[in-house]
């Protein structure tokens, strides 16, 4: 680019720079515990948080659970000094409070982030870009899981009609590896992998997944609290595997279904039940 100075000369300028971005939006699987309270007595919920969590400065996301009504705002003041930090409540009694301390509210057990119609699904190839990215990317956004009992991801519900009509249920197919440090996140239908999952990728679906390669990563079907989704898998041997936020560890798996063809389902009661598909 060429200009004129302010004595007629010409000078050469470099390019103005692209603004950088504000913002990076994209799905991360976070860990948090929900704290259920049975009583609005703050003393006697400080004495058994005392006995339960010796370390002040644990630092552990909790969300608040309560079928009482509470001082939300004491009771957060007490979370925290006991090292824990409060993130949302459960919609319920307290969610005016919420909105008033821009807590965030997650809905029930069960519910799941779209109330989608499970009716006729077509599928969608995804774009290979996500194969050459060399950083953490999603395909739609979300997905949380973290608790030995069922959590919840999402803040508010919202109607079928603001959100998706059927023609938008889709199951999404992805044919390439996923690779360590890759995360593949579809909202709205099955995800099915062609491929394998590779230990330190992720797989997620608020629906079921299947993977038809071998299975090392972080599995995780029902996002959204979908007690219906299942999980299947050709060669399981997953480092994480959540259905609906109930989850089990690598080292928790029984053993025999390791390198099994399995099939995984939430059970209300049960937890999660793991199923050896049979080659008959």
């Amino acid at each position: 680019m060429t200009v004129l100075d302010s004595d007629n000369q010409t000078s050469n300028a470099a390019p103005t720079p692209a603004p950088t971005p504000a913002l990076a939006f994209y799905g991360k699987m976070l860990t948090f515990s929900r704290l259920q309270f049975n009583t609005n007595d703050l003393s006697a919920i400080e004495s058994q948080l005392n006995e339960t969590f010796s370390n002040k400065s644990s630092n552990i996301p909790i969300l608040i659970d309560s079928e009482v009504e509470q001082d939300l705002s004491a009771l957060v003041e007490l979370l925290w000094s006991c090292g824990l930090q409060p993130i949302g409540v459960v919609t319920g009694m307290m969610d005016s409070q919420a909105r008033a301390q821009r807590l965030a509210i997650f809905p029930a057990d069960g519910k799941r982030i779209e109330r989608i119609v499970p009716t006729k699904k077509s599928t969608a190839p995804v774009s290979k870009a996500l194969e050459d990215s060399e950083t953490d990317s999603a395909i739609n956004d979300h997905a949380t899981y973290v608790s030995e009992s069922p959590t919840e991801t999402t803040i508010s519900d919202t109607s079928t009609e603001s959100l998706a009509s059927d023609d938008h249920i889709t199951s999404l197919i992805y044919d390439q590896m996923l690779r360590s440090g890759q995360s593949l996140n579809h909202v709205g239908g099955d995800l099915i992998l062609t491929n394998s999952v590779n230990s330190g990728a992720e797989a997620i679906t608020d629906n079921s997944l299947h993977v038809y390669g071998r299975a090392q990563g972080r599995l995780v079907a029902g996002a959204t609290g979908d007690k219906d989704a299942r999980i299947f898998c050709q060669v399981f041997n997953p480092s994480l595997v959540s259905v609906a936020g109930t989850y089990c560890l690598r080292d928790n798996l029984p053993p025999h279904v390791v390198d099994k063809a399995v099939q995984v389902r939430f059970v209300e009661g049960e937890g999660l039940v793991f199923t050896v598909i049979s080659d008959t």
